[in-house]
């Protein structure tokens, strides 16, 4: 692991490292591109496309295709079943890193050495160092920060399985350095029942209230999340900071160790407080009124946790939302060197040392498909004898020539043995730092609904949702959080919206006015694109449907998943639902149902 001596190095110059990165991007890019065939061109995977051993850089893009995950599955499972690592790497796999698998399916298995689970634990120290050189006083407090892991799994390999915040939080690194700064004690933290570790994290920060300067989780469906359930347990809470007592259902041994140096005597002054603020019938600002030295909320708010952007914002009476950086659980893409920029203006500049990277140019509205060609190269899974095969993959250009303006997917090579990889994630360039592009994250541009010839994207949901709630702000209505499914147990089938509302001054349900919903609905609709509208005009799709469910119902959803094996901390709503469960599940909490009017175009 990264010593005390990096990691002073990193605080002491950790500026200066920034610069030297992002101004020799481009060398940096190639130098790593070039070691990483040096090491690994022998590998099973790599050596069946260089003849005669020529892995020079330009044979590696002409020769080696790009891949999805299930591409390079079988390899994987390979070595999760006890072949050597050698297969993909010529390093030992020390670990694999799940995936958050948070919807539908089960999280992909991401190899990772011990240099390149290092290489990421830099990130949230340059991270730190930018956000303290750029907003003052957070170095003088305590950061009540929202962290949870997920049971560990062992593969057959006797490789262990896990998300990367889990390995993480349990690194010396964190539990020497950052760990020291939070309110939450590392025991709370590393607790496996979300419950008891969500009350005592929430429990340490109110004790702690004056010392908070800033607040923050991974992602910000985790924010809206403690906040419902402070709602819920305040009373408690309270009760525990009044007497000095924690609630016996608090079973862990390691987290009552932990809170009993902290909960140490009554504080019924406190308890006075933290009530008063409370039983507010509007909990807007509660926040700044319960945390009133917190300088910034710091969580991701991009892609689709931008949803949240109102709720947080709602609620924090106006301390800055901060999206402190960006990546996925395959490679770290980059971090925000401005962390005061508003949510949706935040560009995040690349770290050319995490991975290779590659862009695949992608249409200017960030949707649809990438432009394509014909490469000469075998696909991943196929056989060292079938290399003269033709792959229709998409053309991709390196990290020196990609364009302010347009937008891309990602693919990465990486220090673990991921070799052209799709992320699948959208970026679109804003501009450079010295050499390294800038990028706002836009959405997954996976396909999320479909029916017959119609392929409606993420990117596209999300546009035409967000044009649609514009006509409920001036009502005081937020929409708090949404997904959808494609309905077809009826013939023709439909797009259904699940939206769950709230009046900005309270959690009560707003009256629905049936004009207003269907306006809603028509919106979305003249959204889509061409192929939507002549789909639905000729009769092939029904009217979009708009089911709004009461206040928590998507706070049941997270349960669900999370009883499923997904990770609270690292939650993402599924923007498409493909769980029947869940379909009923949202369709348990429904209070209200609209439609597009049939006859729109």
């Amino acid at each position: 692991m990264a010593g005390e001596k990096e990691i002073k190095e990193i605080y002491e110059n950790g500026m200066k490292i920034l610069e030297e990165l992002t101004g020799n991007a481009h060398e940096i890019q190639e130098q790593m591109l070039e070691e990483i065939l040096i090491r690994n061109a022998g590998t099973e995977y790599l050596s069946r496309f260089f003849v005669n051993g020529q892995n020079h850089k330009q044979n590696f893009k002409t020769n080696v295709p790009i891949v999805t995950y299930e591409d390079i599955k079988p390899y994987i499972d390979r070595i999760a079943n006890g072949e050597t690592s050698s297969i993909l790497f010529a390093d030992p796999i020390t670990q694999f890193i799940q995936s958050t698998g948070t919807s539908e399916g089960k999280p992909k298995l991401i190899p990772m050495t011990s240099e390149s689970f290092e290489k990421r634990m830099v990130k949230p120290l340059l991270v730190d160092l930018v956000m303290k050189k750029c907003i003052s006083g957070l170095d003088q407090g305590k950061s009540f920060y929202l962290f949870f892991v997920k049971p560990e799994m062992e593969t057959p390999s006797g490789l262990m399985a896990s998300l990367y915040t889990t390995s993480y939080f349990k690194t010396q690194i964190f539990k020497n350095g950052l760990a020291k700064f939070c309110t939450s004690p590392i025991d709370t933290i590393l607790c496996l029942d979300n419950k008891q570790s969500m009350y005592c994290q929430l429990l340490t920060g109110l004790l702690l209230r004056d010392e908070v300067v800033r607040m923050g989780s991974s992602f910000a469906s985790v924010l809206a999340r403690s906040i419902k359930f402070l709602e819920d347990y305040w009373k408690e809470l309270c009760s525990n900071i009044r007497t000095g007592y924690l609630s016996d259902w608090i079973a862990d041994p390691a987290c009552r160790n932990a809170m009993s140096s902290i909960l140490i005597r009554p504080n019924p002054e406190l308890a006075d407080l933290i009530q008063q603020i409370c039983e507010d019938k509007s909990w807007e600002g509660i926040i700044k009124e319960l945390w009133p030295e917190v300088k910034c909320i710091s969580s991701i708010v991009t892609g689709s946790m931008s949803q949240y952007i109102p709720l947080l914002e709602f609620y924090g009476g106006g301390i800055p939302l901060v999206s402190p950086n960006c990546g996925s659980s395959e490679a770290c893409f980059g971090i925000n060197l401005k962390p005061l920029s508003k949510p949706f203006d935040v560009s995040y500049t690349i770290l050319p040392n995490m991975a290779y990277f590659e862009f695949l140019p992608v249409n200017n509205d960030g949707g649809g498909k990438s432009r394509e060609f014909k490469l000469r190269g075998a696909s991943a899974t196929e056989s060292s004898e079938s290399t003269n095969e033709t792959t229709t993959v998409n053309k991709p250009v390196d990290l020196a020539n990609v364009k302010i303006g347009r937008y891309y997917e990602v693919v990465v090579t990486t220090l673990a043995g991921l070799y052209r990889y799709r992320v699948g994630d959208v970026l679109k360039v804003t501009g450079f730092y010295n050499k390294s592009p800038q990028f706002q994250f836009v959405e997954r541009q996976n396909v999320v609904l479909s029916i017959d010839l119609d392929k409606t994207t993420e990117v596209d949901l999300s546009k035409a949702i967000t044009k649609a709630k514009l006509v409920l702000e001036p009502l005081g209505i937020m929409l708090t959080t949404y997904s959808s499914y494609a309905d077809t147990s009826l013939t023709p089938g439909r797009y259904v919206l699940f939206w769950e509302l709230k009046m900005k001054g309270s959690n009560d349900l707003p009256k629905l006015d049936a004009r207003i919903m269907e306006e809603c609905c028509g919106i979305v609709e003249e959204s889509f694109d061409f192929t939507y509208k002549s789909l639905r005009k000729s009769g092939v799709i029904s009217a979009l449907e708009l089911r709004v469910v009461k206040h928590g119902t998507f706070d049941e959803l997270m349960d669900f998943y999370v009883s499923k094996g997904a990770s609270i901390s690292q939650y993402k709503p599924p923007c498409c639902l493909k769980s029947e469960e869940a379909v009923k599940l949202l369709n348990l909490g429904m209070v209200g149902t609209f439609f597009s009017p049939k006859t729109m175009f």
